[in-house]
């Protein structure tokens, strides 16, 4: 099945912008369709949802240096050079993977907020949207999404809090957060 490939983005400051994507391959994935995700800043492998995208068939990079410490619960925030290659790592996988066209869903997942941190350019992200197949669906999840993403998209779903358990002291979960 071929698709008329569009863009996607889910950004805001809300939960679930990279479970909606992990939805939307699953779906994909369902109906038969070759799906990939790179995971932008998210070095490690504590995050579960890897081991059900190795067992469905989808295809996945890991890019950036660990940033969450299980054993002190924290996060390192802050970008550093090795931060930068990473991402531009992960931006070479993203040219190489639409270069060849093998697939028909591609999720940058972080991408949006990679741009804004400044691990990976803007124009590298441009280069790559404005370069994908016609047939290529392509996802961009992550906060603090750059206008001229945003120009280029033909859908964009924002998540907002309203209502969240971290701000009653319950610290992410395994399973549920990551």
């Amino acid at each position: 099945m071929k698709l008329k490939g569009q863009i996607q983005v889910y950004t805001g400051h809300g939960k679930g912008k990279t479970t909606a994507a992990l939805g939307l391959c699953l779906r994909a994935r369902g109906r038969g369709l070759k799906t990939a995700i790179i995971f932008f800043d998210k070095g490690g492998w504590h995050y579960g949802e890897r081991e059900s995208l190795a067992i469905l068939g989808i295809d996945f990079w890991v890019t950036g240096k660990e940033r969450f410490n299980e054993k002190t619960r924290r996060f390192r925030f802050g970008v550093n050079d090795g931060d930068r290659d990473e991402g531009m790592h992960g931006i070479d996988i993203a040219r190489q993977l639409l270069k060849e066209k093998e697939y028909d869903l591609l999720v940058l997942d972080e991408i949006n907020s990679t741009v804004a941190l400044e691990i990976v350019s803007l124009e590298a992200v441009l280069s790559l949207i404005d370069k994908r197949s016609a047939n290529t669906e392509l996802v961009l999840t992550g906060r603090d999404v750059p206008s001229a993403i945003l120009e280029r998209a033909n859908l964009v779903t924002e998540m907002r809090p309203i209502k969240h358990y971290y701000y009653e002291g319950i610290d992410a979960r395994a399973g549920i957060e990551y």
